[in-house]
């Protein structure tokens, strides 16, 4: 009677897919995600009253993703073996406390101590609630991530908007609006942690499970997967500097070419990051239908030609062109996830510190890089360099196929 109950009790985590939970989880993360795109949207004006350097504004934004991404693998490690649902609430009061400190900062170093604490609790957030997203997938794992996923990508999208709407009238000090959404995330996690803890059972029994089948793979088979994780973190990661690159410098380099206003850059951002959600969603049933692995690659190359003419556009024409790069580019975001978990299967809080943290984090290097480049060769330059990252996708055909990896987990 016992095992009975155990079976009935795990097979909705397997089939059933718990809509309500990833609306809610996504939302959040549209929500930690705008409070995380508040920084970079903040550049501007923090360059106009603090008089910063493309250096110093690099070194905020590295501060940030040291802090927000390079540190969620070992989060992930750590909740791979004790899961923490109530971590997602907690990390969420360190990102309330660091929106009042960017609000009244007075100094380069104060904004840098308060970034530091919105990383952190973007840091917290991110391993558990993408595995939040994995345990109401039920079957439908691509569309649970693109679910999850779309939502931080929307959040990010919303920052041109902040800064047109409430930074650029209202200064530095609008951003203690933020405070609000901080708290209104910290509620809407206290419900999913409670939803989590009750659902622990079963997806102990499924991981347990999964980690078998990956114990038992051969020896090739492990040097396969580990050449595999190591060439998608590193696809990753140019994808990521590419998108720190448009993020953080693109609208200095609008602002300079075309002559326009600081809200009319972040329009052009803004149909970027629009485009990138889009984009997001879009990529999981793309892929259920094409395969992962194509999606990866149409993702790099596929955008190639529109980055390559985007420095020799004009104003107008550049909408378009900007949207296609978002699109494509970002169509991927939930794909990498779910392939990296599909190869990795077992480790999820792991492999989404590995993905969405660490690779996406090493655009907070990025950042440092370009922002010193730009201060030594000028933007223009800086600009072209950028655009050229995406080439680096030639690397995805080394990935292996999807069916390959569905094969070796069957085995």
């Amino acid at each position: 009677m016992e095992a009975k109950q155990i079976k009935t009790a795990s097979t909705p985590l397997q089939s059933k897919t718990s809509y309500r939970i990833l609306l809610i989880i996504g939302f959040v993360h549209l929500l930690n995600d705008a409070i995380q795109a508040l920084v970079p949207a903040m550049f501007p004006i923090l360059q106009q009253s603090m008089g910063l350097t493309f250096t110093q504004l690099g070194l905020i934004a590295f501060a940030l993703n040291l802090t927000s991404s390079l540190i969620q693998p070992f989060v992930g490690i750590y909740t791979d073996k004790k899961p923490s649902p109530y971590a997602l609430p907690i990390g969420l009061c360190f990102t309330l406390i660091g929106v009042f400190g960017i609000a009244l900062a007075p100094s380069f170093w104060f904004v840098i101590i308060s970034v530091l604490f919105i990383g952190l609790g973007s840091a917290t957030f991110h391993p558990e609630g993408s595995r939040v997203a994995y345990m109401a997938a039920g079957n439908r794992r691509g569309l649970a991530q693109s679910i999850y996923q779309v939502g931080g990508n929307a959040g990010q999208a919303l920052a041109p908007l902040i800064t047109a709407l409430i930074l650029v009238p209202l200064g530095q000090f609008g951003s203690i609006w933020f405070t609000i959404i901080a708290a209104l995330a910290i509620i809407m996690l206290l419900y999913i942690a409670r939803w989590y803890k009750f659902k622990m059972t079963e997806f102990n029994n499924n991981k347990k499970s999964s980690q078998e089948k990956t114990n038992h793979s051969s020896d090739s088979s492990k040097k396969v997967i580990t050449f595999a994780v190591i060439l998608l973190i590193f696809l990753v990661f140019a994808r990521s500097w590419f998108h720190a690159g448009i993020s953080n410098f693109y609208a200095f380099y609008v602002i300079d070419q075309f002559g326009s206003t600081i809200a009319q850059a972040q329009v052009y951002l803004f149909v970027f990051l629009a485009a990138g959600a889009i984009g997001t969603f879009a990529g999981g049933p793309l892929a259920d239908k094409y395969g992962k692995r194509t999606i990866l690659i149409f993702s790099m190359l596929g955008s190639v030609p529109f980055t390559l003419l985007l420095p020799h556009i004009g104003p107008i024409s550049a909408y378009f062109v900007i949207f296609l790069i978002g699109f494509i580019i970002l169509s991927s975001f939930s794909v990498s996830v779910v392939y990296a978990q599909e190869l990795v299967p077992g480790r999820i809080g792991l492999v989404s510190g590995l993905i969405v943290g660490l690779a996406f984090g090493m655009g907070a290097i990025g950042s440092v890089a370009l922002g010193i480049l730009a201060d030594l060769i000028g933007l223009q330059k800086t600009f072209i360099i950028i655009t050229s990252l995406p080439i680096i996708g030639l690397l995805t055909f080394f990935l292996p196929s999807d069916k390959w990896i569905k094969n070796n987990n069957q085995k």
